[in-house]
């Protein structure tokens, strides 16, 4: 992967340098935008960037489940939301990422980390759950909108 982003890099930076760099930031702020609604359809859909499905949650004591509880919710619903993954873009670079306090919670699961269920409560190993990645579709989408920019800065 880090192959083609090499390649990638290497495609776009004599384009990219004949920009401004006020258009620079427009184009960086669009691919990141266009990179965060990609990953929030992938979270959404609980795969990884490999396209690999989540680690599934544990399951609960029989103490503690619900009677007549057919499905649990989908993970990271609100982790997902644009308030909490942001895009940062200035004219030489973009990042999609989580801020603040959820950003925690979204690195223990990244990395596949121990952390405590409440404060001051017993620690669990969460299963490894890559919620920001790079993946083809990722690179194509990344393509795709640099060539849509510059085509219309031609036209």
């Amino acid at each position: 992967m880090s192959e083609d982003l090499r390649a990638l890099e290497q495609w776009v930076e004599p384009l990219l340098a004949r920009l401004q760099p006020a258009e620079r930031v427009r184009l960086a702020r669009r691919v990141g935008t266009q990179l965060r609604r990609a990953e929030q359809r992938r979270i959404a859909a609980q795969r990884n960037p490999d396209g690999s499905a989540y680690a599934p949650r544990r399951k609960p004591s029989p103490a503690r489940q619900k009677a007549g509880r057919v499905k649990r919710a989908a993970m990271f619903a609100k982790l997902r939301q644009a308030k909490h993954l942001r895009v940062r873009a200035d004219a030489q670079q973009v990042s999609v990422g989580f801020v603040g306090r959820v950003s925690r919670i979204a690195t223990v699961h990244q990395e596949g980390r121990t952390d405590s269920v409440i404060r001051g409560g017993p620690r669990v190993r969460y299963e490894q759950r890559r919620l920001l990645g790079f993946s083809d579709s990722s690179l194509a989408l990344v393509r795709d909108a640099i060539m849509d920019h510059l085509t219309a800065g031609m036209a």
